[in-house]
């Protein structure tokens, strides 16, 4: 398994549990939204990883508008969900 794939499925994981509605806000707003920081730098990492193996960036770039913008309630929701299905369709199309 590749680190790109590794990286992939860790934030899918993150992902899916900040869209649980009450556990993913109580992990962002309890982390002083350090949690958005985090997946931030994570998504980046991803997007490197992905523009030098010549892989999909999709899911990677709508995770940094996701941690950008996650803070407003129910937007971050959706946002959080959207990018864990996008992660979720990489990891099963790309099996490297």
């Amino acid at each position: 398994m590749s680190n790109l794939r590794t990286f992939k499925i860790v934030a899918l994981v993150l992902e899916a549990i900040l869209a649980v509605p009450l556990i993913g806000g109580t992990i962002v707003i309890g982390s002083g939204y350090f949690a958005l920081g985090l997946m931030f730098v994570i998504h980046l990492i991803i997007l490197v990883l992905a523009a030098k193996t010549y892989t999909s960036k999709t899911a990677a770039i709508a995770g940094l508008i996701t941690s950008a913008i996650a803070w407003i309630p129910v937007l971050g929701w959706v946002l959080h969900c959207v990018t864990a299905i996008l992660y979720a369709i990489e990891v099963i199309a790309n099996r490297d």
